[in-house]
């Protein structure tokens, strides 16, 4: 199957009730993972890759990747660039084939961040591609990333920051948090304000830390995507970490990687039933 526009994918969100989980790929193991637990769900989402990760590889490897992870699948998957820090990465991934956008301006000003936002906006929407954005600051570790800030997202910004942008996805910092050392704590009557005043469906980052049923409390006001990269990871890593405590000498990259990718389709698969629960 190819790759579904990232606005075909969120009227099918919206079809169909779901939040969309997307879910952080490094690798083509983990790539196969992530597919596989989509197929086995029926239910589509997200692949993403972080401008970070990009260091380890290019977007039309990247790309070429994913539609060789999808080639006999028949779920709904848009390929997504997360936390997408330069104009040149947001270029390069529309040329490779992504079909979802996000900018990261958030470390930015108020004013610079529209900018950023508005720049990248009217790029991608030339070429049909949403664009995700991000308002407020969210703590913790991204990739290589590390945030000390942890500044919610005003509600007084946010019906200025969604038509001065442009943007179609509005990823906010309500108390969740990057990476797997930090406890989220949702704040949920911020989130009911922002959500009544974004003309935008809403996006939470930090999945992985989330208690599910916070997830779907969330879901009642607008979320429409959540993150989720750490325990995907985990899972993969504790693959070849588990292997090697029961044998030092182990060497079949083989066998564990097929292990691996067991081991992340089995997470996927968790993720997209808990989330979507009735």
């Amino acid at each position: 199957m190819e790759l579904v526009n990232g606005f075909t994918l969120m009227n099918y969100a919206k079809e169909k009730g779901l939040v969309l989980p997307a879910f952080n790929t490094t690798n083509y193991e983990l790539t196969v993972g992530i597919v596989k637990g989509f197929q086995a769900t029926g239910l589509g989402g997200y692949i993403a890759i972080s401008s970070s990760n990009l260091k380890l590889s290019n977007p039309k490897i990247i790309s070429d990747m994913v539609h060789s992870a999808m080639a006999d699948i028949s779920t709904p998957i848009s390929l997504h660039l997360d936390h997408g820090k330069s104009f040149e990465d947001v270029k390069a991934c529309i040329e490779a084939g992504f079909t979802s956008i996000m900018v990261d301006a958030s470390h930015l000003t108020f004013e610079e961040n529209i900018r950023e936002v508005q720049r990248t906006v009217e790029y991608c929407h030339f070429y049909g591609i949403p664009v995700e954005a991000e308002l407020g600051a969210i703590q913790g570790k991204e990739d290589d990333h590390v945030s000390e800030e942890d500044t919610k997202t005003n509600p007084d910004d946010v019906q200025e920051f969604v038509e001065r942008t442009g943007c179609d996805l509005l990823a906010v910092s309500i108390g969740n948090v990057h990476g797997m050392d930090l406890t989220p704590d949702l704040d949920f009557p911020l989130l009911e304000t922002i959500a009544s005043i974004s003309k935008v469906p809403l996006v939470l980052h930090g999945g992985s830390g989330i208690p599910f049923e916070q997830v779907r409390k969330a879901k009642e006001n607008n979320l429409i995507k959540v993150n989720y990269g750490s325990d995907l990871r985990q899972a993969f890593i504790g693959t070849f970490g588990q292997a090697y405590e029961k044998n030092h000498n182990e060497f079949d990259i083989m066998s564990l990687s097929k292990e691996a990718i067991q081991s992340v389709q089995n997470r996927v698969e968790v993720i997209i039933k808990e989330v979507n629960i009735s």
